[in-house]
């Protein structure tokens, strides 16, 4: 069952459903992590479908760490890749390359591995495909500062979302590029998001019993029922050991 302050985030967040198709932005900062949230769509993705799958590019941590924290909120990733609905690509490696390598040829034949991983998949299940990057502040690293080739690797991936009906979900620390205001990087991918999630510090500055506030917006988009209204969600959340409070400002006491 979930916890009952989640409520909060999962309907501003939508059905999982309804994220397949989409790209889904997060962005965070080093003081105010959106991992949570990334955290919560992924356990929430294995529910969507009976045969749902995940494909996760892992740049910030190896599997033992994403094991260990969606235990604690009631999911088994080790059971769920043993069943081939959870597929692990460690991208840690790419932050050191091979010497000599074009970096567009590493990113390359990993957009190669998500491709086939997807092709193995029953033709029914492709269509509930999620695929995770966490996350894109690292994707620099990996390329050696080329933005080019991390933004041709981010386009490869936003059309899976329309040559498979993937979900996209992408996790970002918007604070970690320190030299420019806003990069190419953050408006290219905040142009194509079609939900933006915001993590930030309260306006008013540190609390005991706030750890930041979420800002989640839906874009305007169209589908075949007509064209979806914007919707904006603002609320404060506190991060505990197991679990999340969200909730509206002046709510909680």
């Amino acid at each position: 069952m979930e916890h009952k302050d989640l409520n909060l985030l999962n309907e501003a967040l939508g059905h999982h459903n309804n994220l397949y198709g989409r790209f889904l932005l997060l962005e965070d900062s080093v003081d105010t992590s959106a991992a949570f949230v990334l955290h919560q769509i992924l356990k929430r993705s294995f529910s969507s479908h009976p045969s749902s799958a995940v494909i996760f590019l892992a740049l910030s941590n190896p599997f033992s760490h994403y094991d260990r924290i969606l235990r604690k909120i009631g999911c088994n990733l080790a059971a769920q890749r043993d069943n081939n609905r959870f597929f692990f690509i460690d991208m840690l490696m790419l932050q050191c390359p091979d010497e000599g390598k074009p970096n567009h040829d590493r990113f390359a034949a990993v957009f190669e591995k998500i491709v086939r991983v997807i092709n193995t998949l029953p033709q029914d299940n492709k269509k509930f495909v999620t695929v995770m990057i966490d996350d894109i502040s690292f994707l620099e690293v990996a390329a050696n500062g080329s933005l080019n080739d991390v933004l041709d690797f981010l386009h490869y991936c936003y059309t899976l979302t329309s040559e498979y009906g993937c979900a996209f979900v992408a996790l970002d620390h918007k604070d970690i590029y320190l030299n420019e205001e806003k990069p190419a990087i953050i408006l290219e991918m905040e142009h194509l998001a079609d939900i933006l999630v915001k993590a930030e510090p309260l306006a008013t500055g540190l609390a005991k019993d706030v750890h930041g506030q979420l800002m989640v917006l839906h874009k305007q988009t169209q589908h075949q029922h007509g064209i979806s209204p914007v919707k904006i969600h603002n609320f404060h959340f506190k991060i505990k050991e197991n679990s999340i409070d969200c909730f509206y400002p002046g709510t909680k006491i």
